[in-house]
């Protein structure tokens, strides 16, 4: 059974930074293209950002372009969403993602139904 666990939420200062880091447990993570997501209070979960098995191929959100950086190391079987210049409309649940269904040299996608397996979420809050 895999297990993915978030962590790294907090309170900011808007145009502050965030490291989210996410544990996964049960297989080895390059078996995994990986994303995260969001849902925001009243709101839909939302893209953010996914990453290949390799981790040669990322795509991001338009809302978070330039901003967040994902990554993965696969030795250390975590994936990492780097977040910078926050705003107050990034206050959000972030949730980690796994697909098993990608091939490894496919392109990660941006759908959250295509994702097998979810985290509990680590809160994040950005205030103005």
């Amino acid at each position: 059974q895999v297990r993915l666990v978030e962590s790294g939420g907090g309170l900011v200062q808007a145009g502050g930074s965030l490291r989210l880091s996410c544990a996964v447990s049960g297989r080895t993570l390059s078996n995994y293209a990986m994303g995260w997501f969001r849902q925001a209070p009243g709101k839909e979960r939302e893209f953010v950002a996914v990453i290949s098995r390799r981790g040669g191929s990322t795509n991001y959100a338009d809302s978070v372009k330039g901003r967040f950086t994902i990554a993965r190391d696969n030795a250390k079987n975590t994936v990492y969403l780097q977040m910078k210049s926050l705003k107050p409309e990034d206050t959000a649940v972030y949730y980690c993602a796994a697909d098993e269904n990608r091939p490894y040299w496919g392109v990660p996608v941006s759908g959250s139904y295509e994702y097998n397996y979810w985290g509990q979420g680590t809160p994040v809050t950005v205030s103005s």
